[in-house]
């Protein structure tokens, strides 16, 4: 699996390579709802991870955001996220990055995210920990909610739902230190894998948005669940995650009623 976990690293800074060289230029938007867009570039690094994943595993699965999912039934599933963070990358924000996961007989093996533009690779392999650019990383040892950083995000059905998330930012606005809102769901798990964050939460995500973050993070030390506290998967409505200390309170502002 380490053979495999360095190919997902080298993977993410190829794609990374592809989106650092494009930012700031003129970008062709197209629209896949009200608010949500994919770039050309979002095309280029897919289609560069595609190529290479079925060049190395012709037999895995792959499940990636801007094409048709791969699926035989394989054991291996690959899950990609060629740039998450398009809204930041259209408009020339620097905060964006690759995320790579490879699901192994329904468990998340392995992920990578890469942010091209500070050059930090966060991995994990399961039961291997996790790491950035190579040292050892630990969620923060914060144990309470008015010391803590969080990070959120909102869905891209803002505008129509009433589930968006904005009763709970409201919420735990006035309890927290502060809050957060980058605009890469991936980038904000990594980040609390890192300790950079103490908790994130959000509604309505993609497998391709938490697959990597997710082992991240708990190979970091930290928990992830839904926002009733039962085990996270990658299907699930809403994602939590913390260093832990702080979980159960987040629960308890966040938890559905």
């Amino acid at each position: 699996m380490n053979d495999v976990l360095r190919f997902a690293e080298t993977l993410a800074r190829e794609a990374g390579t592809i989106l650092k060289d494009g930012f700031g230029a003129p970008h062709q938007v197209t629209y896949k709802g009200a608010i949500n867009i994919v770039t050309e570039a979002d095309l280029k690094a897919e289609t560069h991870l595609r190529t290479r994943i079925r060049a190395a595993f012709p037999d895995h699965d792959l499940l990636g955001e801007e094409s048709p999912e791969v699926s035989t039934g394989a054991a291996s599933r690959w899950i990609i996220d060629p740039l998450d963070g398009t809204t930041n990358y259209a408009h020339g924000y620097p905060v964006f990055c690759v995320s790579v996961a490879l699901e192994v007989e329904g468990r998340i093996a392995l992920g990578v995210v890469y942010n091209p533009m500070l050059d930090e690779l966060f991995s994990a392999r399961r039961g291997g920990g996790a790491f950035l650019n190579g040292k050892p990383l630990s969620v923060s040892r914060t144990g309470t909610l008015t010391e803590s950083l969080l990070a959120t995000g909102f869905p891209y059905d803002i505008r129509d739902s009433r589930d968006n998330n904005m009763d709970h930012f409201a919420n735990m606005a006035l309890r927290a230190r502060a809050i957060r809102r980058a605009g890469s769901a991936a980038l904000d798990l990594a980040y609390v894998a890192a300790g950079r964050f103490d908790g994130f939460w959000e509604l309505k995500l993609a497998p391709w948005d938490t697959a990597a973050g997710w082992l991240l993070v708990e190979e970091a030390g930290g928990r992830v669940t839904n926002l009733y506290g039962a085990p996270y998967h990658l299907r699930a409505p809403h994602v939590l995650a913390s260093n832990g200390r702080i979980h159960p309170a987040l629960l308890d502002v966040l938890r559905p009623t």
